[in-house]
């Protein structure tokens, strides 16, 4: 509508003054407009992210992920846990946190998580509470893995028969002037960290990518798109998805109480979680999901932390 149509602009040399203040009422009926509810422009409204849970509130993330994701805490809110920050046994939840990377931190499965600290709705952590990563009564001081073992010599007569039986008294080298016509097997050496683990090298691509304990965590090898991924060594499905953000298609083996392996940017997996896998046996296909090229990334973890996979497998 015009200032005329109006009736704000009459004619003769009043007509100035007249534009003047109906210029500045229009502006001011504007204003008013823009002030009431009716234009108020939207706010969000952050205690829409909470629901009721068992008759408490409990925040909710904006999509849920399979293993929980870590939300902001309000102010002045006394999370679960509190009391046991920075105990042995315990992990405090960072940003950026699900539950499937608290397990892959602490070397522990993230339904194990979610039975230990009785999560109701295991959708949701919250940065700042602790969770308990390791089994109730467990001691979380305690090496869970055996000490490294070698092969035992035995010692016998060189022209001892095969296969009988060697008295006490020559078990211990005997001291001779005269060297042996015949040398015996050197001992296996025990690689770092092997703890009776049977390691396997899970794909059969040369090694593009070292290993970096703070930004890598793992090798990079290459393959082609469809190439088998092999469990490095007997163990169970702790993980198959990707609900790891910067892991793609993911798969997580627990060897033991101490040992984790991950297998990532797959483009198929092969396995289930709580599948229990053989060396060897294939659990995905190599792939470049949630990374720049084909390839493998895999990981070693002893109790959470990321060791070089190079120094447990064998050589090639």
């Amino acid at each position: 509508m015009t200032l005329a149509m109006m009736g704000w602009i009459p004619n003769g040399a009043r007509g100035a003054a007249w534009v003047r203040i109906g210029f500045g009422a229009t502006v001011a009926l504007l204003l008013a407009g823009c002030a009431s509810p009716k234009y108020r422009a939207p706010v969000e409204d952050r205690s829409m992210l909470n629901r009721q849970v068992n008759g408490a509130v409990a925040p909710v993330a904006a999509a849920s992920a399979p293993a929980g994701v870590a939300l902001p805490v309000e102010a002045g809110k006394v999370l679960p846990g509190a009391e046991n920050a920075g105990k042995a046994g315990f992990y405090t939840v960072k940003p950026g946190d699900t539950l499937i990377r608290v397990g892959l931190e602490t070397g522990q499965s993230w339904k194990d998580i979610i039975k230990w600290n009785n999560l109701e709705n295991p959708n949701v952590i919250e940065v700042g509470q602790v969770l308990r990563v390791v089994a109730p009564g467990a001691d979380p001081n305690a090496v869970a893995t055996r000490a490294v073992t070698t092969a035992k010599l035995e010692t016998r007569p060189l022209d001892a028969p095969r296969g009988q039986p060697v008295a006490a008294s020559a078990a211990a080298p005997v001291a001779s002037t005269t060297p042996p016509a015949a040398s015996l097997p050197t001992p296996p050496v025990a690689r770092e960290g092997d703890d009776d683990i049977n390691w396997l090298w899970p794909a059969k691509g040369a090694v593009v990518g070292g290993f970096d304990e703070t930004r890598t965590k793992g090798l990079a090898i290459a393959g082609k798109a469809g190439d088998p991924v092999l469990a490095a060594a007997d163990g169970k499905v702790v993980y198959a998805g990707s609900g790891l953000r910067g892991y793609g298609n993911l798969v997580i083996l627990k060897h033991n109480n101490t040992y984790l392996t991950a297998y990532a940017h797959n483009q198929a997996l092969v396995v289930k979680e709580e599948q229990v896998v053989k060396r060897g046996q294939k659990i995905a296909e190599m792939g470049s999901s949630d990374a720049e090229r084909v390839q493998l990334h895999f990981e070693i973890r002893k109790q959470g932390k990321p060791i070089d996979p190079a120094k447990l497998l064998p050589p090639r």
